[in-house]
């Protein structure tokens, strides 16, 4: 028995220490403002008001505070995903643990599928009377790309509550309520996903060869004819990208994904970043491939307004690209066919795409493009008019 009580005083003793040294490390070290590996900004010391402390939004305040800063947080989070997985774990923080190494996010049905059918139908409408340089209509096109819980379903944990790819649905649906023909590239996907990898394993986004895909499809709708992929100068610039889907989970053990990037070698690009006031020769900003947030090396991230101009392209047709992130890692391909291309974020940019138009009397196309998973809740495409 005097062991026992020891061992049980040992312990105890020990177990404060640790709270104690915790606590204290809570306290003294340095508090970041931004978690790289999570891609978001931590939560603020609350400020204490007799209302916040009254409605309990003060101690949830300081929970999330104190979660966001507790010392080593991410090893502390990789040691829990593990115990999970050992535990037979296939669904963690929304993301599923699937088969060949992916983690894929859960994809939640929208809520706001009528309002952005709505949105982008006044938009077509409000252009319709707009011409191109020789007189004809605009060429419209809307293009919503499925995501890995759709295309790579057959990876999925067999006992899931949604149905294994509703994405669908909800495309066309999108595509009925707006009324601008869609370019449907999930057949593409489905092709290319036999013979490479089409999605990233530890983010959400595809992959280049996922985008080209993507791009074979706008290729068919707008009538240009695809760059054959091996007559693109092909660079893999990383082999360590972890991205968003893998700070959700946070499993040591898994190893990186490769990133590659493709220049035709005939374009002869201007980049103008117009809301820096930055021109660059290239689509990339390879300092990125040296942060966590790796996948911004295309189009340097998120900007406003990028004006793409090809001295060398096949054609003098100019494209309005209204998009998400998705659309960053596709429109190298693009830039071989249109002399100018306008990137908008349009999360950012406040002067509505249809009053661009009026002043560049050049555009003869304008396609929009964003991705199932965030579309949803993306500001973006609220702001499409």
């Amino acid at each position: 028995m005097t062991g026992d009580r020891q061992i049980r005083k040992i312990t105890a003793w020990l177990l404060t220490a640790m709270v104690l040294a915790m606590a204290a490390g809570l306290v003294l070290f340095p508090k970041k403002t931004f978690s790289e590996n999570e891609n978001r900004y931590l939560a603020k010391f609350p400020a204490l008001t007799w209302e916040s402390l009254r409605s309990g939004q003060y101690m949830s305040d300081i929970s999330a505070y104190v979660s966001d800063h507790f010392p080593c947080r991410d090893f502390f989070m990789g040691l829990k995903t593990r115990a999970e997985l050992l535990q037979g774990r296939r669904e963690i923080n929304g993301v599923y643990i699937a088969d060949g190494g992916y983690l894929i996010e859960r994809y939640e049905k929208p809520a706001n599928t009528e309002k952005i059918g709505e949105i982008l139908h006044t938009f077509a409408e409000k252009i319709a009377g707009m011409k191109t340089p020789e007189g004809g209509s605009l060429n419209l096109r809307l293009m919503l790309v499925p995501t890995a819980s759709c295309i790579l379903a057959d990876r999925l944990p067999d006992h899931r509550p949604e149905p294994a790819c509703d994405q669908m649905d909800t495309i066309s649906r999108i595509g009925e309520l707006s009324g601008i023909p869609m370019i449907d590239c999930s057949g593409f996907l489905r092709e290319a996903g036999e013979s490479g990898q089409i999605y990233y394993r530890l983010d959400h986004h595809w992959t280049t060869y996922g985008a080209y895909a993507g791009y074979l499809a706008v290729c068919r709708e707008l009538g240009l004819e695809p760059v054959p992929l091996e007559e693109l100068d092909a660079q893999t610039v990383t082999t360590e990208f972890k991205g968003t889907v893998y700070s959700k989970v946070n499993d040591y053990a898994l190893p990186g994904d490769e990133i590659t990037i493709y220049t035709n070698p005939d374009d002869r690009l201007t980049v103008d970043y117009t809301d820096m006031g930055a021109v660059s020769g290239s689509l990339y900003n390879l300092d990125y491939v040296e942060q966590k947030d790796k996948y911004s090396l295309f189009l340097d991230n998120l900007h406003s307004l990028i004006e793409i101009t090809n001295e060398t392209a096949e054609s003098d047709r100019e494209l309005m690209l209204l998009k998400d992130s998705y659309a960053n890692s596709l429109v190298p391909f693009l830039t071989h066919h249109f002399r100018k291309i306008y990137v908008f974020d349009t999360r950012s940019y406040r002067l509505g795409p249809s009053n661009f138009i009026g002043d560049h009397a050049g555009v003869t196309d304008i396609l929009i493009l964003y991705n199932m998973n965030t579309l949803d809740s993306d500001l973006g495409i609220r702001a499409i008019y």
